[in-house]
């Protein structure tokens, strides 16, 4: 078999007619390399000599826009520019023109709900370990169709245990980077499990996190308690659901209190309530961790609380609304 040698006439013609399946969710890229935004999914493309490629060495954030607007983005952009000044990646323009791009992506894309993913790269330049190699940090903006929250397509709850696969170290935890291997495995486990959420124990067998979710708990008391910050990636979404029930609690709702502690497998198999929480699955309730059922799990009073607050609070909140449009 003789293998065709590509020259880009050519293989612009193939890409110019190659479509895949899975490529029907993706709505609009931008690219700092390319100079532009691309709706065509053949040119949503990076350059295969980008570390974040060959190396994982880049840093990213998903938001979504609902409504046409993009919630809690503040958040998300903060984030961001914690974990590429973690790793000494510049961030290549400014918070306003950021903004301005992520808009201009989200209405190429032509919906109004829409998952938005953010990538800062090392940058292209060779193939080697040293950061240096760079020429300099890249931007992708990735817009795609925003799925379901999973208690819309899974209304019976979520089934979670233990994963195999150990916490990342606390420096690594906290920098949301392009190196998810930790995140892939847990996922992968937890579908050949035929379980919804697999969750990771750090080097003290506290509980941490799910592959791209926080965890919670309601204790008998009342009081919702989420894995200390040290161990585990702050979530955004986990985050804005502290400050709404402690708003509920402050009113006698909700919540009895809410805190951050050392969470024990015990300490979740004897809980009143579990919660996932996620900017893709909001606040999730879950039926069953490890061998342990939460027979009411749908009608607990604090799932159903910050649920509908958080539901509020992503619909109505104009002070985390950022339009697009």
């Amino acid at each position: 078999m003789t293998t065709p040698l590509l020259d880009i006439q050519t293989w612009t013609s193939e890409q110019a007619t190659r479509r895949q399946a899975w490529q029907a969710s993706y709505l609009a890229m931008y690219a700092s390399v390319w100079g532009g935004i691309v709706t065509d999914p053949a040119l949503m493309l990076v350059p295969i000599d980008d570390h974040m490629v060959h190396r994982g060495d880049g840093v990213f954030d998903t938001c979504k826009c609902v409504g046409g607007a993009l919630y809690n983005l503040g958040a998300h952009l903060d984030r961001l520019e914690q974990s590429a000044a973690a790793v000494h990646i510049a961030m290549p323009c400014d918070r306003e023109t950021l903004i301005g791009l992520i808009r201009d992506t989200v209405r190429a894309g032509g919906k109004a709900e829409a998952s938005v993913r953010v990538l800062v790269s090392r940058g292209p330049g060779g193939f080697g370990c040293s950061p240096y190699d760079s020429a300099g940090p890249a931007l992708y903006i990735m817009v795609t169709d925003l799925p379901p929250s999973f208690m819309d397509t899974h209304p019976e709850g979520a089934t979670a245990a233990i994963s195999a696969i150990p916490a990342k170290p606390p420096f690594f935890a906290g920098v949301k980077n392009c190196n998810y291997l930790p995140n892939v495995l847990m996922k992968k486990e937890s579908k050949d499990r035929g379980i919804d959420f697999v969750i990771s124990l750090d080097a003290n067998g506290f509980l941490a996190e799910g592959p791209t979710e926080n965890i919670g708990i309601v204790e008998a008391d009342g009081t919702l308690a989420f894995p200390k910050l040290d161990n585990i990636l702050p979530g955004t979404t986990m985050l804005r659901v502290v400050e709404l029930a402690r708003e509920l609690a402050a009113r006698g709702e909700g919540p009895a209190n809410v805190l951050f502690r050392n969470v024990t497998v015990a300490d979740a198999e004897a809980a009143a309530e579990m919660l996932i929480v996620g900017t893709t699955p909001n606040v999730t309730a879950v039926r069953r961790f490890n061998s342990r059922d939460f027979d009411h799990a749908l009608e607990a009073p604090v799932y159903l609380c910050l649920s509908q607050a958080l539901e509020s609070d992503i619909l109505a909140n104009d002070a985390l609304r950022t339009a697009v449009g």
